[in-house]
């Protein structure tokens, strides 16, 4: 049986994910984009995962982040209320 690494990765991208999806309000208690950046949940992502954040600077109440592995991708909004979705970007090859 051949394993991916990759395939791996990704699979553990998903799963982490899932978590977050699962119980947002346990993940997204931030003051600000630092404590983002602090978070220790972060670590649970695959090595060469990605992510941004903005928001929540000079009081704002609203947060939103960005977490990417190859073409996984998850995205936080906190407005008014918490939105997390779990996407794939496609890439198409466009030959002119």
């Amino acid at each position: 049986m051949l394993l991916s690494l990759e395939a791996f990765k990704q699979q553990r991208f998903d799963q982490v994910a899932a978590k977050i999806m699962a119980d947002p309000e346990a993940y997204l208690a931030f003051d600000s984009v630092s404590d983002f950046y602090k978070a220790v949940w972060l670590d649970e992502f695959p090595q060469g995962t990605t992510w941004s954040a903005t928001g929540l600077d000079d009081g704002a109440e609203q947060f939103y982040a960005m977490i990417e592995y190859a073409n996984h991708y998850l995205y936080i909004s906190r407005t008014e209320r918490v939105t997390v979705k779990l996407g794939i970007r496609h890439h198409y090859n466009k030959n002119y």
